[in-house]
């Protein structure tokens, strides 16, 4: 892919990422606001919740992939496994080590691997058969 592509994709990758970050952090919220759910595993299923809608979003919008879902299925559920156990990890520390807020503490870890999961899925995931 041309530099000149990877703009255009990458704007397409945030915006439906901020898609699937809507429904993580209205389901983290829910969870610990209106249940009382500790935050880290609020915020691990939301992380899940939006997973989910990253998959069909980014196959439809961002990566127009031809691969099969039983070739990238298994390839996003590694990618997102892997997001969610450092999504949980960072949770954990910065919300139990540090005692810093969840929601501030979930806008930074968000942020932090937004990088990760854009070139993993653009690179092996959804990565044009050859």
């Amino acid at each position: 892919m041309t530099a000149l592509r990877t703009g255009p994709q990458f704007l397409r990758f945030l915006a439906v990422g901020a898609v699937g970050t809507a429904a993580h952090y209205a389901l983290l919220i829910l969870l610990v606001e209106a249940y009382g759910v500790w935050s880290v595993l609020a915020s691990t299923c939301g992380f899940l919740l939006g997973a989910f809608v990253n998959y069909a979003l980014s196959r439809l919008f961002v990566f127009e992939t031809t691969r099969s879902h039983a070739s990238s299925i298994p390839k996003f559920l590694f990618v997102a496994a892997t997001g969610v156990a450092l999504n949980a990890g960072a949770m954990a520390l910065l919300v139990n080590g540090f005692q810093w807020p969840y929601l501030p503490s979930q806008v930074g870890v968000t942020g932090c691997l937004v990088g990760w999961h854009y070139a993993a899925n653009r690179f092996w995931t959804f990565r044009a058969k050859t």
